[in-house]
């Protein structure tokens, strides 16, 4: 026990010296601790107080630098604020200079204007003697002469103008004379064998078309129950339909050739299906439409290949096709388009040039009246518009758009394009007019000749293609009567409007008659 009690105090005392001593070294512990931050605060003041000192200096730098550059800034605006001072003061020295010259001239044209105005007023005192003396002359001459001034002056240029007359007429005879010995010749050869080389046919274009019925029992289906059917055709076409007694047929009319050709198909394919009601006259119509453009446009390509040109652009080769359901004074315009094409080519040849060229101009000649009812102004000048705007080239475009004068010829493609096209229209059986219309030109025709002083009786012969005028031989000599003729040509080609030309011929003569007793 005893044994027990003394470790038991062995053991406190360990545990009290112990204690101490982890006592001691946790104060020494402590207090190193205590210095080694103590160093560490007095080493980052330290390196704090390092850096501030750095960045101090590093912004005094950019300082520095920043009004340097400012300086420069400054100093740079000052030289171009000198610069242009000194360019505003050269320029007020210059307008004060200019200013200097201008009150200068201003003072030499008040001088001038003055002497001007005093050379004026002299000038209108000098006129004012001569005309004074002019009046005493003219006194003197009408007591003289014994004729006013108005007298005189009419009697003299009577006897000038009937001179110039005379003189001009004589050397207008001369001239024509000479330029139809040379020009006359060569002329007729070409056309005449123009002519000669192509002749085609013509049929005249009607406005109406007949439709054959198999029996007249069709004409009932045909009308359709209170007039349905008649009704949807006329306004699905555009044509009229005409059913009358006549045995079994009936008459499409309307103006347009193309519209009265999809007609007169749509007709006969609903004759021949027998089924005749509104809805299938639309679906009939629709089809022979589109066949219609196709047909269109094969027509045109055969009209090409047959003249032989080729590179025509489609819209163009669509619109030939139209043209073969137009038509003008009932000539069909396609036909005589082909007639214009082979007559260009034919006196291309003759006289030397680009056949192809001149073939191409004459097919084309007429494309706007394709769609001249769909535009404003000439055919002749929608077709060159077309022409131009589907790649034609400038010549073609020109020969188009002269071919009827609207504007003034400028090459000798033109030329031929617009004797091609009166030659075409002019030949006869090429072209039929309304009897009232033929007979009213022809009175027209008599009447401007027999509207001129010295003219007895005027006659149109020869289907109005001549027109022989008898001049009063007691009134008008020899000289005269070459003068009238030609204003009376001129007179025809100003107020009248007519195919081809119109030959005038003055017939002057003076029988004197005797008998022997």
């Amino acid at each position: 026990m005893q044994m027990i009690v003394i470790a038991v105090g062995f053991l406190l005392c360990g545990m009290g010296i112990g204690y101490g001593l982890y006592a001691i070294i946790a104060r020494k512990k402590e207090r190193h601790a205590t210095a080694r931050a103590k160093q560490i605060l007095d080493d980052a003041s330290k390196e704090a107080e390092a850096k501030k000192k750095e960045y101090l200096l590093q912004a005094r730098d950019e300082v520095f630098q920043q009004k340097k550059e400012m300086e420069r800034e400054f100093k740079e605006q000052e030289n171009k604020l000198k610069k242009q001072e000194d360019k505003l003061q050269k320029k007020e020295e210059r307008l004060e200079s200019k200013q200097e010259k201008v009150t200068q001239k201003e003072s030499e044209l008040a001088e001038t204007e003055k002497r001007l105005n005093n050379k004026e007023k002299e000038l209108q005192n000098r006129e004012q003697g001569i005309e004074e003396k002019k009046r005493e002359q003219e006194k003197r001459l009408e007591e003289i002469s014994g004729l006013s001034r108005e007298e005189a002056k009419e009697r003299l240029l009577a006897d000038v103008e009937s001179e110039v007359r005379h003189e001009s007429a004589k050397r207008i005879r001369e001239i024509e004379t000479e330029a139809r010995e040379t020009a006359d010749k060569k002329a007729k050869e070409v056309l005449a064998n123009a002519i000669q080389r192509y002749a085609g046919d013509y049929v005249s274009e009607q406005t109406v078309a007949a439709v054959n019925l198999p029996s007249d029992d069709m004409k009932g289906r045909i009308i359709g129950r209170e007039g349905r059917n008649i009704r949807s055709f006329e306004s699905a076409t555009g044509v009229d339909l005409i059913i009358d007694d006549t045995p079994e047929t009936v008459i499409l009319s309307a103006y347009s050739p193309l519209r009265r050709a999809k007609a007169k198909q749509v007709l006969e394919r609903l004759i021949t299906d027998g089924r005749i009601h509104p809805a299938r006259i639309e679906d009939i119509t629709q089809k022979v439409e589109k066949e219609m453009e196709v047909k269109l446009r094969e027509t045109g390509e055969q009209v090409t290949f047959d003249v032989g040109v080729h590179g025509i652009h489609s819209e163009l080769i669509r619109l030939l096709g139209h043209l073969n359901f137009r038509t003008s004074f009932s000539q069909n315009v396609l036909d005589h388009s082909l007639e214009v094409a082979f007559l260009c080519g034919i006196m291309a040849s003759e006289l030397q040039m680009d056949v192809k060229k001149a073939k191409r101009a004459g097919l084309l000649h007429d494309v706007g009246k394709a769609v001249d009812h769909e535009m404003e102004g000439p055919h002749a000048v929608i077709g060159s518009n077309l022409a131009k705007k589907h790649g034609e080239s400038k010549d073609i475009v020109h020969a188009i758009e002269a071919h009827h004068e609207d504007v003034q010829a400028q090459s000798i493609l033109a030329v031929l394009v617009q004797a091609a096209d009166s030659l075409s229209g002019a030949r006869p059986g090429a072209r039929k007019e309304l009897l009232e219309n033929y007979v009213k030109r022809l009175e027209e025709l008599e009447n401007v000749a027999s509207s001129y002083d010295g003219v007895s009786k005027a006659y149109a012969i020869q289907a109005g293609r001549e027109l022989r005028v008898l001049i009063d031989c007691d009134r008008v000599d020899e000289d005269q009567t070459y003068m009238l003729c030609r204003d009376i040509a001129h007179s025809v080609e100003e107020k009248l409007t007519y195919p081809g030309q119109i030959k005038v011929t003055c017939i002057r003569e003076k029988r004197s008659v005797e008998y022997a007793k």
